[in-house]
This record gives structure tokens, C-alpha cells and sequence, in this order.
């Protein structure tokens, strides 16, 4: 009997790395496969979406520096005409000097509040949502005055019938 049974501690050790690799070959379920494959689905349809349509917008606070960046960057290169070639100088450093002014004090508002303009860019998304819920139902109410059948009021006030002949 001892023939057909290892009954030592090393054989029990080989048996069961036997039966894991085993397992392993097989394909033994993975707790975490249903986790991984959900994971990589959604990276690959980021992937796609971004090679569709570009890099996504970023917080409302990011999108907000660039904004002020732009605006910056597109009045510092403004040469205006209206202040002549010996004001032009004087005049673009001004501008140059507002437009440092206002970075200075948006920029400290967005790095300790980045949050606010998340939510300030919700609710005005949501008042949008709104005022158009409110247009719509409003032209639903003058467009079923205007088709519904029945007389017309012709007025109850005095005219006076004019002869053209």
C-alpha cells in the first residue's frame, strides 16, 4: 500500500504543485477576470473616443485658465491702430499690464477653488436646461392657441364701416 500512496510530507508538497499547475493550465476561473475585461473595454472605448474626437475637455477650472490664457495671449498681440505709432508702445504695455493684472488675481481663485467652477458650470448647465423646458412650454401653449378651431373674436368695440367705392 505504501507503493501507491506517498506518505511523505515532500510528496504531499509535489502533489499539490502538480495539481495547481494543473489548475492553472486548465484555465481556473480568475475572481478578478470579469474586473479586468470591464477594465480594459473601457480604456479601449476611451482610446477610440479620443482618437475620435480629440483630447476631452478638461474641469471647468482648467478650461477656465485657458480661457484666460487665450484672451491674454490674443490682447497682448493686438496692435491697434487707434492709438498711433508713437502711443502704440505706451498703449501695448498697458495692455500687456492689465491683461498680468487679471492672470494674477483669476489664477490664486482657481488653484484654491478648482471645485466651485465644476459646480458653477453644473448649475448654469442646469439653468440652461431650464429656461429651455420653460421656451418650449411656453411655444406649446401659443401654437395650440393659434391652431385651435372655433370662432374668432372679431372685437366688441364700435367700427365705423368705411365705403371705398
Amino acid at each position: 500500500m505504501s507503493d501507491e500512496h506517498p506518505t511523505s510530507d515532500a510528496g504531499e508538497d509535489a502533489l499539490d504543485d502538480v495539481r495547481d499547475t494543473e489548475r492553472d493550465e486548465v484555465g481556473a476561473p480568475d475572481a478578478d477576470a470579469w474586473a479586468k475585461a470591464c477594465a480594459e473595454d473601457l480604456a479601449a472605448e476611451k482610446a477610440r473616443r479620443r482618437a475620435q474626437n480629440g483630447q476631452p475637455p478638461g474641469s471647468a477650472a482648467e478650461e477656465l485658465r485657458k480661457l484666460v490664457d487665450a484672451v491674454a495671449d490674443k490682447l497682448s498681440g493686438l496692435q491697434s491702430p487707434l492709438f498711433g505709432a508713437v502711443a502704440g508702445g505706451a498703449a501695448q504695455q498697458m495692455v500687456n499690464q492689465v491683461v498680468q493684472q487679471a492672470k494674477a488675481a483669476v489664477e490664486p481663485v482657481i488653484e484654491r477653488n478648482p471645485d466651485v467652477f465644476d459646480h458653477l458650470a453644473t448649475a448654469g448647465t442646469e439653468l440652461l436646461a431650464a429656461y429651455r423646458s420653460a421656451v418650449a412650454a411656453q411655444e406649446r401653449r401659443w401654437t395650440a392657441r393659434d391652431t385651435a378651431p372655433g370662432p374668432r373674436d372679431e372685437g366688441t368695440g364700435s367700427g365705423e364701416h368705411i365705403d371705398l367705392d
